[in-house]
């Protein structure tokens, strides 16, 4: 299995400690936190996009790009790019420029987002999300892959014999479909031959399940090798602690926190609270030997190579504490129970600077 780590630069006031961060105090603790994964031996960094508060993630590019100049090995992901709202000549311009000034590190995640406050600010309603994100993907498919395109649509303006520039480093820029509510993105993504990753944050393992079921059986229908669908899959908050009762008790503040922000409950998840989360949802909460048993519990349903954990919200020092013990105690268990095919060119020097890094601390 491989590793990445996820933020959303997420804003809120400390749960524990009460402490606010500036937006700039913020953005510096998401550098450095991009820098310690990639010591210690994560895959890839990825960033999401929002376009309200308490996340300060609405330009994702930007973002990255800071993070490709501090670093040299790990993948850089977006952790979704919001397609349904965006021009797709901006971000084949974004995001090519990206993956030239990171060595061509990027992999993009498309999706329609799950927070409706983007649809207004981009003229776009809700209803259109479906079609407006496959009309856009097959533009920027285009602009990616050809060069003289002339093309028309509903969701922008015609282009006549246009040719984006900078060309993508890589041929092709990776992309994942993000997958969270619809079989129309796992439909979108076995038809273009594509990778899925399952949102896995607010809903019971069945409802993801189902759509990655879904994923594999269109898959097989455009006659592609079973063996070739590659699922990567998100996991919530992370927090380990030598005991599962200690790490309970020092995440609790933190999910109350966050599960009481409208941004939380406009996805009406349906458990009560942190218990039932732990008995029947993804968060990873716990000691080492009940995180690890759990991830093997999904991937036994899922099938997934890559999983995606977040630290945000935590304090700093809580940050780096989670990451090293995920780490030294987490990954390398995983590594060696999950087969993964994905990165493989950066996985042995990953593990190899990662466990380094552990034994340096």
């Amino acid at each position: 299995m491989k590793f990445v780590l996820s933020s959303l630069v997420m804003n809120l006031p400390n749960a524990v400690t009460g402490e606010a961060l500036t937006a700039q105090q913020k953005f510096q603790n998401v550098l450095k936190q991009a820098m310690l994964a990639e010591e210690l031996g994560f895959e890839a960094y990825g960033v999401g996009e929002r376009h309200g508060a308490p996340f300060l993630s609405s330009s994702p590019p930007v973002i990255l790009s800071a993070i490709a100049a501090r670093t040299s090995r790990i993948r850089l992901l977006t952790t979704v790019t919001v397609l349904s709202v965006l021009d797709p000549v901006r971000v084949a311009e974004d995001y090519a420029t990206l993956d030239h000034l990171s060595g061509g590190r990027l992999e993009l995640i498309i999706g329609k987002g799950n927070d409706p406050r983007h649809y207004p600010l981009f003229g776009i309603t809700e209803e259109e999300q479906w079609e407006s994100l496959s009309e856009r993907y097959a533009l920027l498919k285009r602009l990616w892959n050809e060069e003289n395109v002339t093309w028309q649509g509903r969701y922008r303006s015609s282009l006549d014999n246009v040719t984006t520039q900078p060309r993508p480093l890589q041929q092709p820029i990776p992309v994942w479909h993000g997958s969270a509510s619809s079989t129309i993105s796992t439909e979108l993504a076995a038809k273009y031959g594509e990778p899925i990753f399952s949102s896995n944050t607010f809903h019971p393992q069945a409802k993801y399940k189902a759509l990655i079921d879904h994923y594999r059986e269109r898959w097989a229908y455009y006659g592609r090798d079973p063996k070739d669908a590659v699922v990567g899959a998100g996991a919530g908050s992370l927090y380990l602690a030598n005991t599962s009762e200690e790490a309970v008790r020092r995440f609790r503040p933190y999910y109350d926190a966050f599960i009481s922000t409208a941004a939380a409950q406009h996805n009406q998840s349906p458990f009560r609270d942190l218990e039932d989360n732990l008995k029947n949802g993804p968060v990873l909460v716990g000691s080492a030997d009940f995180v690890i048993e759990k991830i093997l519990n999904y991937h036994r349903a899922y099938g997934h190579q890559v999983l995606s954990i977040s630290v945000d919200g935590l304090t700093e020092a809580e940050q780096r504490e989670q990451m090293e013990r995920f780490a030294a105690d987490i990954a390398p268990v995983l590594r060696r129970e999950i087969p993964s095919t994905v990165w493989e060119s950066q996985s042995a020097a990953s593990q190899q600077e990662g466990l380094l890094s552990v034994h340096q601390a």
